[in-house]
């Protein structure tokens, strides 16, 4: 299979998606709305899945390829923490945000080659892609939680599942985003000979760890709730210019992160 195919899975995807995200808020059937999620993440995956095989590689090497992962991990985990936690705002959101990475992918199509580069022909290629981007769908989430509780909480009505909501989360995230790093020092460390440079791509990976370890220690440490809040929304933007913002950097065009 070759990106030829996208559409072909993508578009049923994108109307099961957002079928069950507008659905969660009717009267019909609970049972309906999770099948229609499921059989949009089944869909999705098996594109995913041939594209592996067809291209011989792991699909994580470009933007486009990463967007895929990102697309499936999110309706992924706002599917599975909507089924424990019973917010329908959460399957909406996840439901809304895949789908945008998706529609990118097909409105802004990429030029995805087989061959890898030989810094990226290594065991851990996979897991530290697969680790990272399974963070960024669990850390996205919680910045919205935040969003919606900063609201709850300036209009008097906090919601106390929200926090239990977020704190699980942000774990969550936070242990994959440290074990996506670990991996990536040990790879760091076979590829290149050096467990950590400070490359510009790992200067914002270290800061967008210690703005979630904040967070953390301001939840322990039970700082006031509105600084604790908007403490997920910054360290969410520390996240992104990690993930996307970090290659238009003048100083990152020599990066040994940045593959062309």
């Amino acid at each position: 299979m070759t990106w030829n195919e996208f559409l072909f899975f993508a578009l049923p995807s994108v109307t099961l998606w957002l079928s069950a995200g507008i659905l969660v808020y009717s009267r019909i059937n609970r049972k309906v709305t999770d099948v229609l999620m499921i059989t949009g993440i089944v869909v999705f995956a098996a594109f995913i899945a041939g594209l592996w095989i067809g291209q011989e590689r792991p699909p994580m090497r470009t933007m486009g390829e990463t967007r895929l992962w990102y697309s499936f991990f999110l309706s992924l985990v706002g599917f599975v923490t909507y089924k424990h936690w019973k917010y329908q705002w959460l399957l909406s959101f996840s439901s809304l945000v895949a789908c945008v990475f998706v529609c990118i992918n097909i409105l802004k199509p990429e030029i995805h080659s087989k061959n890898l580069m030989p810094a990226l022909q290594s065991y851990w290629f996979v897991p530290h892609v697969t680790v990272y981007i399974l963070s960024y769908a669990m850390l996205g989430a919680a910045t919205i939680a935040s969003i919606i509780q900063l609201r709850k909480l300036n209009a008097g009505f906090p919601d106390p599942g929200l926090y239990r909501l977020m704190d699980n989360l942000v774990y969550a995230g936070f242990g994959f985003l440290m074990l996506g790093m670990l991996m990536g020092c040990v790879w760091a460390k076979e590829a290149w000979g050096h467990y950590w440079t400070w490359d510009p791509k790992e200067t914002w990976a270290f800061l967008t760890a210690a703005a979630y370890l904040v967070y953390i220690h301001a939840r322990l440490q039970k700082y006031h709730p509105k600084f604790t809040l908007w403490v997920l929304p910054v360290a969410f933007i520390l996240l992104m210019i990690t993930w996307i913002g970090v290659n238009y950097l003048p100083s990152a065009q020599h990066s040994i992160h940045i593959y062309k």
